[in-house]
């Protein structure tokens, strides 16, 4: 038992006046004579003891009500906790992505959840809310009511453990209080639960939110399969989540007109196939009815003039293998030999290959140096016979330098899977035993900051990348080597020159990293500009002398086919999607979360938590008492004899 005003207690110090007036009375029995002695000394003593009892329960119900009122002023009352000097604070995270758009038992997860927060916080208890877009710190219900009532879904979504450290970032440095986080979301599988902690001071409780059913139909992607030379193949992917479906519909649209439809039959996974015609622009939209999740029925794609990639190879040796890799229908390849290189030309290229030059002119290792800083992309492929002064005088501007020519055969061994040439498709798995190329010589390199693509058997380097520089420590003459044949060099090359300029792809998706290139020039303080409808935004952009190179992750938002605009002027499309991780309808198991209290109703939490700090008055029952104490003490006077 705990009480609101202590202090007074003291007044029990009070009881010591009744004690004292009943132990010292003044006044004292008066004798009478009576003849008969015995008669007179029975009945004084049966006075006496009657008179010493009743005092006695006196006594006892005047303390019992005195000390009844003093604990009603100092207003007891009972708790878990110290509620009444320990400062509260709540903390709510609710998940607002896509996932909870699947209906329960009362409508939408997330619809549903808002209303349950509305009916069990009080309108004025102050609180934080956090979604996966919006913050509300140090507020209450009431204030937020009508922003929770709009709160749309969104592409963002917070894994639990992130969802964690930022609910602890909204608490104050105080020590002397009781911090409750609210997590309210459907835990998805794919959002791992599993590195979970939580402070000793903070109380972890877990809203569980699921469907009704788990069934969820989803255009899960979309690719060109084949080229022909009159039209393109375009493969869709659709994903069932839950019960097996007959058949489903899958419209093509071209902008708004429906160009395509057909009807897929799908169990786990089914792909359809439609015919585009070549060489036109397709702002396409694939679309499917199914009742569940609604973010996922449609996948937006587009398809734009060619635009090709503009390589030129500066050599003094054969180029054919580079002809036969660089083809027409996705590059401008062009072949010059040293002196007869246009410098002028530079500038309008993506890609150049010094494609084994016994020397480098200084004019040309300026203007490649300008070339690079300006975003182009550099292969360099030594000769056998070579002036190291003039290479290292432009290797120096990447971090690296030629030594000795070891005349040793060596064999191309190791592959790092991880780099970015190799990492998109290109290897189904990592392959550890093949027909290895070789080379019969190679110049020691000297490098802190390259990075190794392609290695030979005692670890020293056939190709070195140092930011868009891709330098060969060999030359691939088939003399010296017969990497030309080997399957890696398509690979290699292919890749090389697609990073150097970087076409925008079929589609993006929302919320990751995304990088494309876009060809064209721009005058002094211009900006390139996404649009779509009344959406008009400016990206992240680098401009170069022969191209901008945008980059874009949780902006823009909302999917869609997007047009670059450089003012009014239309230059290509670009689409994004919404990531499709949500889409499986799989839940997370939370009973392998400790020290945390799991329900599936919000209703529940609220409860459990208000009765942690639930103040039990007992005040009146003190009055009460002491009331019925006088009463007593009133009988006892008039009746008790």
């Amino acid at each position: 038992m705990q009480f609101k005003h202590p202090e007074l207690l003291y007044a029990l110090l009070l009881l010591l006046i009744p004690i004292i007036v009943h132990l010292f009375q003044l006044r004292k029995f008066k004798k009478t004579a009576f003849t008969n002695v015995a008669f007179l000394k029975a009945a004084t003593l049966k006075t006496r003891k009657s008179s010493q009892i009743k005092k006695w329960l006196i006594l006892c119900t005047r303390l019992l009500l005195l000390a009844a009122i003093v604990f009603a002023f100092a207003q007891p009352f009972t708790s878990k906790i110290d509620a009444l000097h320990i400062e509260k604070e709540t903390v709510i995270y609710l998940d607002n992505s896509f996932s909870m758009q699947a209906k329960g038992n009362n409508g939408e997860l997330l619809k549903r959840a808002i209303q349950d927060l509305i009916n069990n916080i009080p309108e004025n208890e102050n609180i934080s809310l956090f979604t996966n877009s919006d913050i509300y710190k140090n507020t209450t219900i009431k204030a937020i009511k009508n922003d929770l009532l709009q709160l749309n879904y969104t592409a963002n979504n917070l894994t639990t453990e992130a969802a964690l450290l930022k609910s602890n970032t909204f608490f104050n440095t105080k020590t002397n209080t009781l911090k409750n986080i609210i997590l309210i979301s459907d835990f998805q599988e794919y959002n791992n639960n599993s590195n979970i902690k939580k402070d000793s001071l903070t109380n972890l409780h877990f809203v569980k939110l699921q469907p009704v059913n788990a069934n969820n139909i989803t255009v899960d992607s979309a690719y060109i399969s084949n080229t022909s030379p009159t039209n393109i193949e375009l493969t869709v992917q659709l994903k069932n989540s839950g019960e097996n479906n007959e058949s489903v519909p899958v419209s093509l649209f071209n902008n708004d007109n429906l160009i395509a439809k057909t009807s897929v039959e799908i169990n786990d996974k089914a792909s359809t196939t439609f015919s585009l015609p070549i060489n036109e622009i397709i702002n396409g939209k694939l679309t499917i009815n199914d009742a569940s999740l609604q973010f996922d029925n449609s996948l937006f794609f587009n398809i734009n003039n060619g635009s090709k990639i503009n390589v030129l190879a500066i050599n003094e040796s054969d180029d054919s293998f580079l002809k036969r890799i660089y083809s027409n229908d996705e590059f401008n390849y062009t072949s010059t030999l040293t002196n007869q290189l246009n410098y002028n030309d530079l500038d309008n290229q993506h890609l150049i290959i010094l494609n084994e030059l016994s020397t480098i002119p200084n004019a040309l290792i300026s203007a490649i140096k300008a070339f690079t800083n300006q975003g182009g992309s550099l292969v360099v492929m030594p000769s056998k016979d070579i002036t190291k002064s003039s290479y290292n005088a432009l290797l120096l501007n990447y971090a690296t330098s030629f030594n000795d020519l070891i005349e040793t055969e060596k064999r191309i061994t190791t592959i790092n899977y991880s780099h970015p040439l190799y990492s998109n498709g290109v290897f189904e798995k990592q392959v550890r035993n093949f027909q290895y190329p070789k080379v019969n010589s190679f110049y020691n390199v000297a490098s802190n900051s390259a990075s190794k693509v392609l290695s030979f058997e005692d670890g020293k380097a056939f190709l070195y990348q140092n930011q868009n520089a891709f330098i060969f420590t060999t030359a691939l003459n088939n003399d010296n080597s017969n990497f030309k044949n080997s399957p890696l060099i398509v690979p290699t090359l292919y890749n090389i020159a697609k990073f150097s300029f970087k076409i925008p792809q079929l589609y993006y998706t929302i919320g990751e990293e995304n990088r494309f290139d876009v060809d064209t020039q721009l005058q002094q303080d211009a900006v390139l500009s996404l649009v779509n409808d009344d959406i008009n935004m400016i990206p992240k952009q680098q401009y170069f002398n022969n191209k901008v190179v945008v980059n874009t992750s949780d902006n823009p938002s909302i999917s869609g086919t997007y047009v670059i605009k450089n003012k009014t002027e239309t230059i290509a499309n670009v689409s994004y999607n919404y990531n499709r991780n949500e889409s499986d309808l799989i839940y997370n198991k939370l009973s392998n979360i400790k020290d945390a209290t799991v329900s599936d109703s919000i209703t529940e939490i609220f409860d459990s938590i208000k009765s942690e700090t639930k103040i039990n008055a007992l005040w009146k029952w003190f009055v009460i008492f002491a009331l019925i104490l006088l009463l007593i003490e009133m009988v006892i006077l008039k009746y008790f004899k």
